[in-house]
């Protein structure tokens, strides 16, 4: 931001004297010599005498206002405000697997498959995080990461936007996600590492135990939050298109076990989100939990611009001397 100012204002106070010099001059300039009428030197004087003789009073009380403002410091400010931010690194790994088309969340009123709904609160979660590195880890029956942590939110908004049900199989890898969270916030030296693992199942892939998992998480300080998701017993698929769309129940398993003693080795919490509604609120419960530190410090450079006064006052200055000592000049 780009401002003006004046380092001592308080001499502008000065410029309330000039017009007080051109009345004092006013009245001081009276001829010297008296005489019975001045009929005939009207008449001798030209019309462009009369103007001209103006000048030099001018070019005086102009000189006198630079340079009061010169005195006074003009100076142009450039004000940049720098964020100096502890944040969190987070890295989101969200259950890909085919479970995740379950339409049992809602939007609208509308029917939305459990993936969608995640990343509808996940968008909000990450727009309201804009002083941490974020980034994002997809598994189904393999993980792999769809995004390093990045400040740069909107790629990482545009790569959620790519995720899709069945893009790492349709299993569920819980272990392998926490092993590629990890290895992606392990070597850094941030306030505080984060994975928030979301699921809806049981870990049925993978080489490496969720806990095993778990404990390497731990040993590098990253605190795992685990999110699980969907309603209890019972969710609604939608059918093939060759029995009408029609919605249909399969029983969901859950490992809600696994979860919290993930969260409780690495020193987070578990969340169990029903609904759209819960989900938003969990997020918005780990948003609380793990605050950034910020601070803002604000910073101003001064440019002085008192040259681009003081240089036209002091050749008005001179100019007045050269101008009071040709034929303008007053007979005292």
């Amino acid at each position: 931001m780009i401002f003006f100012r004046f380092h001592d204002p308080w001499l502008l106070l000065l410029l309330a004297g000039v017009p007080a010099l051109m009345m004092m001059d006013r009245e001081n300039r009276r001829a010297a010599l008296h005489y019975s009428s001045i009929q005939n030197l009207q008449a001798v004087r030209s019309r462009t005498m009369s103007l001209v003789s103006v000048i030099p009073p001018a070019l005086r009380y102009l000189t006198i206002a630079l340079l009061v403002v010169a005195l006074a410091r003009p100076q142009e400010g450039r004000k940049t405000v720098e964020i100096l931010s502890a944040g969190v690194d987070i890295v989101l790994a969200i259950d890909a697997s085919g479970s995740m088309q379950a339409l049992d969340f809602f939007k609208d009123k509308n029917r939305v498959n459990r993936l969608e709904a995640v990343k509808d609160v996940a968008r909000d979660f990450v727009n309201n995080r804009p002083n941490d590195r974020i980034g994002m880890v997809v598994f189904g029956a393999e993980a792999f990461t769809q995004c390093p942590l990045t400040l740069d939110h909107n790629v990482l908004l545009s790569f959620l936007d790519r995720v899709k049900i069945g893009v790492a199989g349709d299993a569920t890898a819980i272990g392998s996600a926490i092993g590629i969270s990890v290895k992606r916030l392990k070597d850094l030296k941030s306030k505080s590492k984060v994975v928030i693992l979301l699921t809806d199942g049981r870990s049925n892939a993978g080489n490496i135990p969720p806990l095993q998992a778990a404990e390497i998480a731990k040993q590098y300080g990253v605190k795992i939050y685990t999110i699980g998701v969907g309603t209890h017993g019972k969710a609604p698929f939608l059918a093939d298109a060759f029995f009408g769309g029609q919605l249909v129940y399969q029983d969901v398993d859950l490992d809600e076990d696994t979860l919290k003693s993930i969260a409780n080795l690495t020193g987070a919490q578990y969340f169990r989100a029903a609904d759209r509604e819960s989900l938003t609120d969990v997020y918005n419960q780990i948003d609380r939990l793990e605050k950034s530190e910020v601070k803002v410090v604000d910073h101003s450079e001064y440019t002085e611009m008192f040259p681009v006064f003081l240089v036209p006052g002091l050749l008005l200055a001179l100019l007045d001397v050269l101008v009071s000592n040709t034929r303008l000049q007053r007979i005292p």
